[in-house]
């Protein structure tokens, strides 16, 4: 089953509005989005999904390297972000679809497709069924590309361990939280536990028929300025626990303050490039 706490929130419009505000503001997810893109090859495509496309940053992505006459098909189960999506990414080329990304092949057309990208969000669906409605959709040749947070996939880039400079924004949100609010955190192993390690991403693609050709630990470097622009977004907020938005913004009003907004962050992203084998059945 997919994570619980991946699957509430997202359609509701603060989240969507403040989310597509952050994708136009910040660069994270146009970075990461072309990325992925990129490594989609996507030169000869006719057809690509965005997978869990939210409010489309990963769409505008795909579109601005595939060929003019292509296609690209955004699923997302959230209506709320598809609803910001279409009033801020106008294109004759891109159709909306509204399902989970579990009912991929459901929504596929009956040719195929010639690549599915997901940017940020795999980890939280069913990756045995998904991964199987992949295979069933792709065309052989064709590549699903997906990245996974360092957290969610127990992975660090060597930038994230040598760029830091003094206590990360979670840290001193979890200390603010405990000062003024009594806050306990869960224990480490706990909290840092990883959703999605790569082994089970091989062992997932085996079983399926999805070729493995390629993983990276790649680094995305910011400001502690995205940093808490990205943890106001309220499904974002932390810390976890039964705190209002309203306490969660000003707990990270009071850890921001100790803080540089010009202070460099960086985050870690594990990126898996899957092919459809030649010649399926």
């Amino acid at each position: 089953m997919a994570p619980q706490d991946a699957l509430l929130g997202w359609d509701e419009d603060t989240t969507a509005e403040a989310y597509a505000a952050f994708t136009r503001a910040h660069p994270m997810y146009g970075s990461t989005s072309c990325d992925l893109a990129r490594r989609a090859h996507l030169a000869d495509s006719r057809l690509v999904v965005d997978l869990c496309g939210g409010t489309g940053a990963t769409a505008e992505a795909i579109l601005a390297l595939a060929p003019a006459d292509a296609r690209v098909i955004s699923l997302d189960n959230a209506p709320a972000m598809q609803r910001i999506g279409r009033r801020t990414l106008a294109d004759p080329r891109l159709s909306w679809v509204t399902a989970p990304a579990e009912e991929l092949a459901q929504h596929a057309p009956a040719g195929g497709v010639d690549a599915v990208v997901c940017n940020s969000a795999i980890w939280k669906t069913n990756i045995s069924v998904v991964f199987a409605a992949v295979r069933r959709v792709l065309q052989p040749g064709g590549r699903f590309v997906f990245n996974v947070g360092g957290g969610f996939a127990n992975v660090i880039h060597p930038d994230q361990q040598t760029g830091r400079i003094g206590p990360s924004l979670n840290t001193l949100i979890r200390q603010v939280a405990a000062r003024d609010y009594g806050y306990t955190p869960p224990p480490v192993a706990d909290r840092n536990g990883p959703k999605l390690p790569l082994e089970t991403i091989t062992e997932q693609l085996a079983a399926t028929g999805l070729a493995l050709v390629d993983t990276e630990v790649t680094a995305q470097h910011s400001t502690m300025a995205e940093k808490k622009a990205w943890l106001s977004i309220p499904v974002f907020a932390r810390p976890d626990g039964d705190f209002t938005h309203a306490q969660r913004m000003d707990i990270l009003a009071k850890a921001y303050a100790q803080t540089s907004p010009d202070a460099p962050t960086v985050t870690s992203w594990l990126v898996v490039v899957a092919e459809q084998p030649e010649g399926r059945p």
